[in-house]
């Protein structure tokens, strides 16, 4: 909780000093318009798996229309906020930046209402607030589930299908589990809860899962109780616990508490682990920098089910997982046509082919090769998905805060019942900083 508490006041004094004074006022829409031909724009990345292609997004853009875009790359479990916050004290805002859902509340006033652009009429993705206007661009569809190798799958004989619920969920680990030798595997799962530096794993998309598993799209009950001052439905987050006590037991020994994002992936690329707890973004490294161990694995067909920890539990969750957003003392008319260019088809086909997107325009005729992109259209055909409330909880809790909790319960520090009050106490305190 020390690191938590420090963490809490710098992140307080920061905002302080950005909204107190100490940054710059909004300007408005008409002060941002520039008044000089655009020679670069700065873009914020923070989804450093599809690096590479959002580069070529880049270089594809300045040869079309001789502007050059600086892509600012944010490393995966870096603080994405504090960040931009930073490059704004500094007066080097980026014309275009990343937010997730809670994130927008940092910049109220700030950003740029996008509702009149022509993308905003042919996608139902895009970010809206209800005071300020549309102001995220969606640029992909992402899922979280329970990823799988169906290779292993098959050779152990557990159908997909069949997971269901806690029960069936085990009888499948137990029996991947009997022929882990046998098929050289790692562990049944790779579940990695290192809280520094993927907190925002366990902390935000994991339990994310208790929240909306098995709900309809618009249903917030969970997120409503939650945001209430940390409070849980017991009875469910318990069977939740349990669904996550399974993990630990199944997870990879020497790497469950210590293990990093890369080490996670390239092990499920490589076929050392049958499940995986992360989302479909890792398609784009398993066919990307991780394709000869994919390769060499067989290229494998993936699928995913859902976190079934109750019987009867059936959707994946899915949601853009962040959107760009135009700050409005940056160059607005040149970032505003960057963004109308990212929908159509130049940058589509990249986005979709190449960075293995699931498109959110309703006019893309482009199918990802990414391994997860039949998944998770497939899920979304059938109705079967439920939304990604963890984005609106407190910015920074689930990451940073909650992470730690699932951290204590994968070394043994508590049982399911002290990591719901690990989860309550956490959330408790911090919200009492709001």
């Amino acid at each position: 909780m020390k690191n938590l508490k420090i963490y809490l006041t710098i992140s307080a004094l920061t905002i302080s000093c950005i909204f107190g004074g100490c940054g710059k006022e909004a300007v408005s829409d008409e002060e941002a318009s520039e008044s000089a031909p655009v020679e670069k724009l700065t873009l914020v990345n923070a989804k450093s798996e599809v690096k590479t292609q959002i580069e070529s997004l880049a270089q594809k853009y300045a040869q079309e229309t001789g502007i050059s875009v600086e892509v600012i790359g944010i490393e995966a479990g870096a603080n994405v906020q504090a960040t931009i916050k930073g490059y704004y004290l500094s007066d080097q805002m980026p014309d275009i930046i990343c937010c997730e859902a809670a994130d927008f509340s940092n910049w109220d006033g700030l950003l740029i209402d996008l509702s009149d652009q022509d993308w905003a009429n042919r996608t139902d993705a895009e970010f809206v607030d209800s005071t300020f206007g549309t102001l995220g661009f969606p640029y992909t569809t992402e899922a979280i589930g329970l990823a799988y190798n169906a290779d292993i799958l098959s050779k152990c004989g557990v159908d997909p299908a069949s997971i269901t619920g806690p029960d069936s969920m085990r009888s499948a680990f137990e029996k991947i589990d009997a022929k882990k030798d046998e098929l050289g595997l790692k562990a049944v799962i790779g579940y990695f809860t290192e809280a520094e530096n993927l907190g925002w794993s366990a902390g935000n998309h994991i339990f994310g899962a208790y929240l909306d598993s098995g709900l309809d799209r618009s249903d917030t009950t969970y997120i409503d109780t939650f945001n209430d001052n940390g409070k849980l439905d017991e009875s469910r987050f318990m069977d939740f616990a349990n669904m996550i006590g399974l993990f630990n037991q199944y997870s990879d020994p020497e790497l469950l508490t210590t293990g990093a994002y890369a080490d996670q992936v390239s092990n499920f690329s490589a076929g050392k682990y049958a499940f995986i707890t992360q989302g479909s973004w890792i398609g784009a490294t398993m066919t990307g920098d991780n394709s000869s161990e994919y390769a060499s694995a067989g290229n494998f067909k993936v699928g995913m089910v859902p976190y079934a920890f109750q019987d009867g539990m059936d959707t994946i969750l899915t949601s853009s997982p962040s959107w760009w957003a135009v700050p409005k003392e940056g160059q607005v008319e040149a970032a505003k046509a960057f963004l109308q260019w990212c929908s159509e088809s130049d940058a589509q086909k990249i986005l979709v082919e190449e960075a293995g997107f699931v498109s959110p325009f309703t006019d893309c005729t482009f199918v990802a090769s990414d391994p997860f992109a039949p998944v998770i259209a497939e899920y979304i055909a059938a109705g079967k998905t439920s939304s990604w409330h963890w984005m609106n909880m407190p910015a920074g809790l689930g990451q940073r805060g909650l992470s730690f909790a699932f951290q204590k319960f994968a070394a043994g520090e508590v049982d399911a019942n002290g990591f719901m009050n690990e989860i309550k106490s956490i959330a408790t305190e911090w919200f009492k900083t709001l």
